[in-house]
């Protein structure tokens, strides 16, 4: 990754390992062929998608068990993707899915270094519709209602991506908007399903991580 310095992490999740290349520090900004200023990303923002957080890891783990056989599975806002590359890990039809024109350089090569596949990969800006990316089974992210606005953003991509029988699992560190996707997903006839958990194995409870499960039945 030229113009970044990366450093290798090993993780666990389950009973699945996974050896992922992420960013050293948040002070990571290189623009030299102009991708950031096209894509209207920030130098403070820039860097975000390239780390491990509590959240990413939070679904990770879930994703490690969750059932998946015969479903297709999109994960949005995947940054470094870890859902995804467990998922992989399993054999599940997944394509992953972020704004930044970076996450699908740093997939690629963290799935090469899991021994997988290359895993599709698309860039998706929630606010403009993509009619060729079709509908699944199981949709998945995490810390993607990071803003105030972003449940009002995801719930059409929703409407428009999921299947009529439908899950979403969403990892949520507690930042106080999971109301609004919630209110927004029972208006699309999904059943609500709030899991709190630990954002670091030293939180104590109350968690303030949820894992959000949306179900409709079609």
């Amino acid at each position: 990754m030229t113009g970044y310095s990366t450093r290798e992490l090993a993780l666990r999740f389950g009973a699945l390992d996974l050896h992922i290349r992420a960013l050293t520090d948040l002070q990571q900004y290189d623009d030299a062929d102009g991708r950031a200023e096209r894509a209207g990303i920030s130098s403070a923002q820039w860097s975000l998608f390239g780390h491990v957080w509590p959240a990413g890891c939070m679904l990770a783990d879930a994703m490690s068990t969750w059932p998946v056989d015969g479903k297709r599975v999109l994960e949005l806002g995947c940054g470094l993707a870890l859902a995804s590359l467990v998922l992989k890990l399993r054999g599940a039809d997944v394509t992953a899915t972020d704004y930044h024109p970076l996450s699908g350089d740093f997939l690629a090569d963290n799935a090469a270094r899991n021994g997988l596949p290359p895993i599709p990969w698309r860039r998706l800006d929630w606010s403009v519709p993509d009619d060729d990316l079709g509908r699944f089974d199981l949709i998945i992210g995490s810390d993607i209602l990071y803003e105030r606005g972003h449940a009002a953003l995801l719930a059409p991509v929703f409407e428009r991506h999921a299947k009529d029988a439908a899950e979403i699992v969403l990892a949520d560190p507690g930042r106080g908007n999971s109301a609004l996707m919630n209110r927004a997903l029972v208006a699309q006839g999904y059943v609500v399903d709030e899991r709190r958990g630990p954002m670091t194995a030293d939180e104590p409870p109350p968690h303030r991580g949820r894992l959000l499960v949306y179900r409709r039945t079609g």
